[in-house]
C-alpha cells in the first residue's frame, strides 16, 4: 500500500467521524428544540421566573403574618368571543392566608367555544411567592352559547416574601389572566380573528 493510499484512507475515516459528530450534534439540537417549551414552562412554574406564579404543593402557608397585602385581579381576552372578568377587582388579605377569588366567563358567540387561560403576576419578583393551590389556568374549558361559568382560584402569598429586600415594603400584587381560543379540528367561526391568535391543543402557552 502506497503512502498516498494510506493518507487517502485516513482522510476518509476522518471525514466519516466528522460527519457522524455533525449528525449527532444536529439531532441533539432538534431534540432540545422540541423539549424547550415544556422545559421552560416547568422552569417558570418552579421558580416564578417572569412573573409566573408558583404551583403550591400544600394548601396553607404554615403561618400567617400580621400584615396586610392587596391582591388585584385583571382579566383580558385575545381572539375569543367571551366576556371574561374577575368577580371582584381586588381583595386585601393577611400574608400567608389562603384565599379564594373568582373569575367569570360568558360565551357571547352562537356556538360552543373552547378557551384556555394563561397568567402572570406583577411585580415579577413576587411570582415565586404567589402560590396557587387551585387554578383554571392551562385547562381547556368549553362553554355553550350564552353559558356562564364561575372560575375559582385559590392562593396564598408566601410569608417569606417579607425577607426579600426589594419586596419587603410591597403593598399590592396583581394577578392577571388572558383567555385564548383553543384551536380545534373545526374553526370556531369565520368571523373570529385569524388563527395566529389561537392556541393549539399541543401548544404549551407560557403567559410570561
Amino acid at each position: 500500500m502506497t503512502r498516498q493510499t494510506v493518507t487517502d484512507s485516513r482522510k476518509k475515516n476522518t471525514n466519516r467521524v466528522v460527519a457522524a459528530v455533525c449528525v449527532a450534534f444536529f439531532g441533539g439540537m432538534i431534540g432540545m428544540a422540541y423539549a424547550a417549551v415544556p422545559l421552560y414552562k416547568m422552569f417558570c412554574q418552579a421558580t416564578g421566573y417572569g412573573g409566573t406564579t408558583q404551583r403550591a404543593e400544600k394548601q396553607y402557608a404554615g403561618r400567617i403574618l400580621d400584615r396586610d397585602i392587596t391582591v388585584r385581579f385583571d382579566a383580558n381576552t385575545n381572539g375569543i368571543p367571551w366576556q371574561f372578568q374577575p368577580v371582584a377587582r381586588s381583595v386585601t388579605i393577611k400574608i400567608g392566608e389562603t384565599t379564594q377569588a373568582h373569575y367569570s366567563a360568558t360565551n357571547k358567540f352562537d356556538r360552543a367555544v373552547t378557551g384556555r387561560a394563561t397568567f402572570n403576576v406583577q411585580p415579577e419578583l413576587a411570582g415565586p411567592y404567589f402560590n396557587k393551590v387551585e387554578c383554571f389556568c392551562f385547562t381547556d374549558t368549553t362553554l355553550k352559547p350564552g353559558e356562564t361559568l364561575d372560575m375559582p382560584v385559590v392562593f396564598y402569598v408566601d410569608p417569606d416574601i417579607v425577607n426579600v429586600p426589594e419586596l419587603k415594603d410591597l403593598k399590592t400584587i396583581t394577578l392577571s389572566y388572558t383567555m385564548f381560543p383553543v384551536q380545534k379540528n373545526k374553526p370556531v367561526a369565520s368571523s373570529t380573528p385569524d388563527s395566529s391568535s389561537k392556541v393549539s391543543d399541543t401548544e404549551a402557552n407560557l403567559g410570561g
